[in-house]
């Protein structure tokens, strides 16, 4: 195969992975005699598009399939994409509104129809763009978390946590979206710091002349008060517990507390309890056994009459309220009271405050905490399932405190073991159509049925009409299930048993909660074992500032465009449409205009995928650079240019392949094959423990620095004069260590690797199969490390140093050719011809001792060094004084400054020692030219 004369990536990228996957690399041999590698991508969202923190999770993970599936073992990568129901409702719901529909108008069933319709048009985007980035999944095994085998799996799960005790149904406080008409998670809330004030209400005592002032920044929430609190401990109003205050506004008494949550030393020391609205009274209100009080409709607009509940959940009534905020949204009911409140002398003041409000991560909205009926699954140590004695929960903590599950870096088990120590039962119900319908069923009574299909239920309430519950199951409780649910449970499989625990799961913190932590527990509580043997979490990909990508700011990058490049025209009007803020459209088209004037250049996957890899360290998040990313392309140049001069240099020509002919092998051939032993061996342990910085940095210096800027150099001494055994040993080596360095590169950067092997490989002798994807891994040999070579290497590049250093005292252009004289050993005769190419020399000659004149001597090692050069003495004079003059102003200026009065002693000290070590450095660099400048007078 004949190199093209330059690298063009997008032809190569599109013709290797059809390639690849048509052949069927991308499925695991199900040889059960090897070792299994097995990893699960974590499933995007269905309705969403490829963004710099899936490039990075994914390069890490195919990285590590590729290496894997090199070494030999049974691997599989197995993809799937998640339902995410609240944004896929969302979405689809848009698309009817601009028809002027919404789905109420289509009924549950014709909705959810629409639904799939948009997911086969549209629902492919984020695995297309996978392929983009080269991801080697076994796409025979993809799944969508509503497919109908997941959907088994999940009525399954259900129905077996239900009977064992695990899920019930009651009415909690959960966070509640009022403009979705939904529970959800807390990964779906932002915290937003917000502008806001802090009111000062009186509650009068009751039989006193006395008043509590309590600071709220909600004073809307008053009318769902049951007490106000003070610290047990706080001497100032011990004599007011147990006594009764006015509630103003509404005509009710509510008794003062003790309890510790209330910290003395904030505010005024008094805190309202609205269990109803407050996660944090809500504890509180539990702990004192008070009512609930639920003032608010579930469109967050205040009731006409508030329900009141125990905390069992059972109604116990009504209570009246104030007629004039019946219906007014919290905002309009917010500035109504406090209307009243200053009217009838209660508002004390309002001072400026700052507070995070949260926020809907998908409408905006205020989040409420909001009393409902929900199903929750039974995440306390006391809720024992099944005959193990322990809790789904415990389960868990044990496979982390007992290394069975690792977690990488380290530090990670200590944000999982605080929050499975302190871990709330889970919400898993959704008031959505989209998703997957809870399996429960009610009778006419209310009483619940539940059972995998309506005739199960039916069973179980003979005679009786079932209505089945209208809500949908969180996202996570589907996602949870993957480890198991895409391997074929409940039936006993030859993957579950083979991919069952996986090896790895690659994934940000962010979800350790909402993902890892569940699906460790239902992996143990199900199955016995555990999800996955390590979980590597890595960080987020920030942009160049280290802000967060996110479309508000209009900051982000599209892996795709990297790819492919992207106009500026194109790349504005990208970062500006679709804002939740339009305002802001202007200064991000501003800012991007400034970033990238000429838009963003063409840098192809392999060049992505290692700049991804050099930024991969253990835990940390990435500030992406593009100049790293222009190194990178440069760096897939070097590889492929370097690559076209062996292959001229090499091809229709004798390569070693026949053993039985002699070889003749340099001391830098010998060299650069033990160095190849060595960078083997690392790179093979930086993948083995996830450094993939460590490995890219390893390859880069290898390939650059050490095969390219000095083999590749070198050769040409062998190449050009060496006898037949000579220039047969070098073309050997050549084409081998870059045929291994290819394959040690191509779980980073598969596609060049894969074109450059297909033409190095026959050369070497080293086509043992159709791909370098199945290739083996290179396996170091120690045996090859000469350490005479090595020595000898690190003395010839001394010298060269030295040489070129001389050189440029001399101020020798890069044109112009010198002889060198070298004083020394006899055994510095085998450096001569590769100093004599590398330095520019016309010559290059051993002596006894150097000539006794005045020219500039170079010291390296055993040899002294001299360049004959006959030098134009009135322009070398004339430049040498142009430099002192130069040096002798800087020297000036900088002592000047260290002689300031007091800059010594004011001045941080890091910088005063830089300038006097520039002061050094200067002096000598002034005494050596003018020392040069008198030898030439």
């Amino acid at each position: 195969m004949e190199l093209a004369k330059s690298f063009e990536p997008g032809d190569i990228e599109r013709r290797w992975y059809d390639q690849w996957e048509q052949a069927g690399y991308f499925k695991p041999s199900m040889d059960s005699t090897q070792p299994s590698f097995a990893i699960q991508l974590p499933p995007p969202n269905v309705t969403g598009t490829l963004h710099m923190g899936h490039a990075f999770n994914q390069t890490i993970m195919d990285g590590l399939t590729r290496y894997y599936r090199m070494k030999g073992n049974n691997t599989v990568w197995i993809p799937g994409t998640d339902h995410a129901g609240i944004a896929t409702q969302i979405v689809v719901e848009r698309q009817l509104a601009e028809k002027g529909v919404n789905r109420h108008d289509l009924g549950r069933d014709a909705f959810i129809d629409k639904v799939w319709e948009w997911k086969d048009v549209s629902g492919g985007t984020i695995t297309s763009q996978m392929r983009r980035v080269g991801c080697s999944v076994d796409w025979s095994r993809e799944y969508f978390t509503m497919d109908d085998t997941r959907a088994e799996v999940v009525s399954e799960v259900f129905v077996r946590l239900y009977e064992q005790g695990l899920i019930y149904r009651g009415k909690r406080l959960v966070n509640w979206d009022p403009k979705l008409g939904t529970a959800v998670s807390d990964l779906e809330v932002e915290s937003v710091e917000e502008d806001g004030k802090m009111w000062h209400i009186r509650y009068p005592v009751v039989g006193s002349n006395e008043a509590v002032v309590v600071a709220t920044t909600r004073p809307e929430t008053l009318l769902g008060d049951v007490a106000v609190a003070v610290n047990p401990t706080d001497e100032r109003y011990q004599h007011l517990v147990g006594k009764l205050l006015e509630l103003p506004l509404t005509g009710r008494q509510i008794p003062v507390i003790a309890d510790d949550y209330v910290d003395a030393a904030f505010g005024t020391g008094f805190v309202k309890i609205t269990p109803a609205h407050d996660f944090n009274d809500y504890q509180v209100g539990k702990r004192h056994e008070t009512d609930l009080i639920n003032v608010m409709a579930l469109d967050a607009t205040i009731l006409p009459r508030a329900q009141v509940f125990g905390f069992d959940g059972a109604a116990k009534g009504a209570i009246e309220l104030p007629a004039a905020y019946a219906g007014l949204s919290t905002f309009e009911a917010r500035k109504a009271m406090l209307t009243d409140l200053e009217a009838q002398g209660y508002l004390i003041d309002a001072k400026p405050h700052k507070l995070m409000v949260p926020r809907g991560d998908r409408t905006g909205s205020v989040i409420e905490p909001m009393l409902t009926d929900q199903w929750f699954v039974a995440m306390s140590k006391a809720a024992i399932g099944d005959e193990t004695g322990k809790s789904i929960t415990q389960k868990a903590i044990d496979a982390v405190e007992s290394g069975q599950v690792r977690f990488i870096p380290e530090n990670w088990v200590n944000t999982y073991n605080q929050w499975m120590n302190n871990i709330q039962d889970w919400c898993i119900s959704r008031q959505l159509w989209w998703g997957h319908q809870i399996p429960a069923w009610y009778d006419e009574d209310g009483k619940v049925y539940v059972g995998r299909t309506l005739e199960e239920a039916q069973k179980q309430a003979p005679g009786k009409t079932l209505r089945r519950d209208d809500d949908v199951l969180d996202t996570w409780f589907s996602s949870a299930l993957v480890p198991f649910s895409t391997l074929g449970w409940p039936n006993e499989t030859p993957e579950l048993k083979a991919f069952v625990p996986s090896t790895v799961l690659v994934t940000g913190y962010e979800i350790i909660f909402f993902w890892v932590a569940r699906m460790i527990m239902m992996t143990t509580h199900f199955m016995g074992k555990v999800p996955f043997k390590d979980v590597y979490i890595h960080g987020i990909v920030r942009d160049h500032e280290g802000k967060k990508m996110s479309k508000s700011e209009g900051n982000v990058i599209d892996p795709v465009d990297l790819i492919d490049g992207i106009g500026l025209e194109r790349l504005v009007e990208k970062r500006t449409t679709g804002l939740r803020r339009p305002e802001k459209a202007p200064q991000i088209a501003k800012a991007t205009e400034k970033l990238f004037p000429e838009g963003i250049p063409p840098f192809g996957t392999d060049a992505l995928r290692f700049t991804m890899a050099s930024y991969a360290s253990l835990g940390r998040s990435v500030n992406f650079d593009f100049k790293r990313a222009e190194g990178y392309r440069n760096f897939c140049n070097k590889l492929w240019n370097a690559t076209r001069f062996v292959m001229m240099n090499v091809e229709g020509k004798d390569c070693g392949q026949d053993e039985s002919l002699p070889l003749e092998y340099s001391f830098v051939d010998r060299w650069i094959i033990g160095r190849l032993q060595e960078v083997e061996a690392s790179v093979t342990e930086a993948l083995d423990t996830y450094r993939f910085d460590l490995a890219s940095q390893l390859i880069y210096e290898f390939v650059w620095n050490e095969y390219c800027d000095w083999y590749v150099e070198l050769a040409k001494v062998q190449l050009q004069s060496g006898n037949e055994a000579q220039q047969r040993a070098t073309r050997r080596t050549i084409v081998r260590v870059l045929e291994v360095a290819l394959r040690l590169i191509h779980p980073i950067m598969p596609f060049i690797t894969e074109e450059l092997w297909q033409t190095v490989a026959p050369l070497a002798n080293a086509k043992k199969t159709d791909s370098i994807m199945v290739a083996a891994w290179p396996i170091a040999q120690p045996e090859k490390i000469d350490a005479e070579a090595n020595a000898r290497m690190d003395a010839f590049k001394d010298m060269v140093n030295a040489v070129r250093n001389l050189r440029g005292e001399m101020g020798l252009g890069p044109a112009v050719k010198a002889p060198l004289f070298v004083e020394g050993s006899a055994n510095l005769e085998v450096f001569l011809p590769y100093l004599k190419l590398l330095c520019r020399l016309s010559d290059a000659t051993i002596v006894e001792k150097l000539p006794e004149d005045d020219a500039p001597v170079a010291i390296s090692g055993e040899a002294r060094m001299m360049l004959k050069v006959e030098i134009d003495k009135a322009a070398e004079t004339a430049r040498l004084s142009k430099e002192i003059g130069k040096v002798e102003n800087d020297l000036t200026k900088l002592t000047a400054k260290l002689e300031k009065p007091g800059y010594v002693d004011k001045a941080p000290a890091h910088l005063v020692e830089r300038d006097k070590a520039q002061l050094a450095e200067l002096s000598d660099k002034l005494a050596k030219l003018k020392g040069q400048l008198a030898k030439l007078a």
